[in-house]
């Protein structure tokens, strides 16, 4: 089922413009608090929690645009689901390079991605102070708010009004600068800990050996373990998977040539090289006492480039793990322009299988849609565990690559696919699948995901019955602006809301 009302006879061959795609990668400069009257359709009553989004608030710092989206200080997003009704509210992360740009009205920072300072090479020449723009996730986790950049510790906010309140070290576990990825997972029952839930994140520290340490939280935010593992080679590695018993990291196969960067030539991603002919390596890293006896394992596989998994889980001597994989990796040149992207030019994203035989050490990939795709999301309880649905952000189209456009629902057990597409105009970001409570079947729930509408320059919160497409969009809220492209968010039951909001 594929749905594209009232404009299939109009396109001829792109679901899309690149001028309504660009229209996402403008700042929204304005911090807004009001509730959601605007909408389509009914929000449903058990609908009851709290969606944050992180991403990149600013793409230009008084006009002097950034070389690359990633770059962008984080704004938190947080819209607010109780008794029928949604509250908007939006602030960016206080930090230190954040306030101090807005104050100078100019950019001072390198970014990771592609942004110099301007006045090219002597500006930027043995500056290698980075901006910490806590622009990547959200996530709360033992009562606190937490956003989350992969290169630094998290910075910690207050869920109501959104202030931010100073970097978390986790009662001094975590070391000032010391990395907290942006990619957590949640252990919905961990066998070291009775069954309770815990979340479980790393981080990397690259050279010519790279550090992998990997910290498990309990429900109350306390890290409970840690433990580092020195893996050889180059590592640049933005997420992972869990199951029961292991942690496992896909090694891109890359290099990284620090001297444009020491030079004031390029950023340090720019100086990220995919090398073609050398296989991707799967590290898989036990988490309990009796896989640790086993040791650190690493297999390969065929070359590629993964940003994003989707789940991974255990089937006797096998760890099977769906991702979203690349077969080269965009590259941002020093004097492009991200907004003028060559879609036709890049290769997609496209979800694969890897089977990982843990006896004989053989990986079997297998692709499973060959569909554009990224920003996966699942049922959490099923997280490193066997499942049957996901849900990911789509192209309209089945093949090429393209902006993304739709929301995909894959069963893995039927092969049966449904996409909900808000082509011509409207651009999604990641959907999160939120269960129904009390619900029985694994995808019965709903999908949440921020659209956004080139017709009217904003952003809609859009509400999908998880279960059955067909039955469209249950709500459409309508905010009042945009919201650039995001990158990562979450959803808790919890409901937060100001004083003054309530009534």
């Amino acid at each position: 089922m594929q749905t594209f009302p009232h404009q299939e006879t109009q396109l001829l061959q792109k679901s899309y413009t690149r001028k309504d795609w660009q229209g996402g990668y403008e700042s929204l400069t304005e911090e807004l608090d009001y509730w959601i009257d605007d909408i389509e359709g009914e929000i449903p009553p058990e609908l009851q929690g709290t969606l944050f989004r992180n991403g990149p608030g600013l793409l230009d710092i008084n006009g002097q645009r950034l070389h690359h989206p990633f770059d962008g200080d984080g704004m938190i997003s947080r819209i607010t689901f109780t008794n029928g009704r949604a509250h908007f509210r939006n602030r960016f992360v206080q930090t230190p390079g954040y306030l101090e740009e807005k104050k100078a009205g100019k950019i001072l920072y390198r970014g990771v991605f592609g942004t110099q300072k301007p006045g090219g090479w002597l500006a930027n020449i043995f500056d290698f102070k980075i901006k910490h723009i806590a622009n990547t996730n959200v996530i709360y986790w033992g009562d606190k708010l937490l956003a989350l950049w992969e290169a630094a510790e998290p910075y910690q906010l207050n869920p109501q009004s959104l202030e931010t309140l100073g970097n978390e070290y986790f009662n001094g576990v975590l070391s000032i600068g010391e990395a907290f990825s942006a990619h957590p997972r949640i252990d919905p029952s961990c066998t070291q800990d009775n069954g309770k839930p815990c979340l479980v994140n790393f981080a990397i520290k690259p050279g010519l050996n790279t550090k992998i340490t990997i910290f498990e939280l309990n429900p109350d935010g306390k890290i409970i373990r840690k433990k580092t593992h020195s893996v050889p080679g180059f590592c640049f590695i933005h997420d992972f998977v869990i199951t029961p018993n292991y942690c496992i990291f896909f090694q891109n196969p890359v290099k990284f040539n620090p001297i444009p960067f020491a030079l004031g030539i390029s950023s340090a991603g720019q100086c990220i090289k995919l090398l073609k002919n050398q296989p991707t390596r799967i590290i898989v890293i036990p988490r309990n006492p009796e896989a640790e006896a086993k040791g650190v394992k690493i297999l390969e596989t065929q070359a590629g480039f993964i940003f994003h998994h989707v789940n991974a889980f255990e089937v006797e001597n096998q760890i099977l793990i769906d991702s979203i994989c690349y077969e080269s990796l965009s590259e941002v040149e020093p004097k492009s322009d991200y907004r003028q992207t060559d879609f036709d030019a890049n290769s997609p994203g496209q979800l694969w299988r890897f089977h990982l035989n843990l006896q004989d050490n053989k990986v079997q990939p297998q692709l499973i849609d060959s569909r554009c795709c990224e920003f996966p999301t699942i049922h959490p309880n099923h997280v490193g565990r066997q499942y049957r649905y996901l849900y990911c952000g789509a192209a309209h189209a089945e093949t090429g690559n393209a902006p993304l456009q739709g929301i995909l629902k894959i069963d893995l057990e039927s092969q049966q696919k449904q996409i909900w597409s808000f082509a011509p105009r409207g651009f999604v970001g990641e959907p999160i699948f939120v269960p129904r409570p009390n619900a029985q079947q694994e995808d019965d729930g709903w999908v949440i995901a921020l659209v956004y509408d080139a017709e009217y320059h904003r952003s809609d919160v859009v509400i999908l019955d998880a279960k059955n497409f067909q039955k469209g969009v249950i709500a459409k809220l309508h905010l009042k602006h945009h919201i650039p492209y995001g990158l990562h968010g979450s959803f808790t039951n919890q409901i937060f809301l100001l004083e003054n909001a309530k009534k």
